[in-house]
């Protein structure tokens, strides 16, 4: 099967927790499979903590330094609570498309491996020399 992207407004509602159509499947096991899954969580949290962000610092009365710190501090907390639950939020994506538990650590571990050979491999063929 071809793995099928959603669409601006349907990665946002997924950004924020929603779940996609079956169509997404395959694309949602590689968003939390791929070698950047990582990066792509840290930019979902992003997503996710923006708007508040910007509320807090328009609405929070002060000098712009304060409201700057404020902002900054909030930043910080949820990003640190978004990466301490990372692999859960990985798992339950998953499991929400539909894969069993465990599919996307398993799929990731896979992937790891195959890399590590690769690495290997590659490492061997040019350093190693053979007698």
């Amino acid at each position: 099967m071809t793995v099928r992207r959603p669409g601006p407004l349907r990665w946002l509602a997924y950004s924020y927790g929603a779940g996609l159509p079956a169509a997404h499947r395959e694309w949602v096991l590689h968003d939390v499979t791929a070698r950047t899954w990582q990066l792509r969580h840290l930019l979902r949290a992003v997503v996710q903590l923006l708007p508040l962000l910007v509320v807090i610092y328009l609405l929070l009365p002060g000098p712009v330094w304060v409201r700057a710190s404020a902002v900054l501090g909030g930043a910080l907390i949820g990003l640190f609570y978004s990466l301490a639950y990372m692999y859960e939020s990985a798992e339950h994506r998953a499991m929400k498309a539909g894969y069993p538990r465990g599919t996307a650590a398993r799929t990731r571990e896979d992937g790891d491996a195959e890399g590590r050979a690769a690495r290997e491999q590659r490492y061997a063929e040019r350093w190693r020399r053979d007698p």
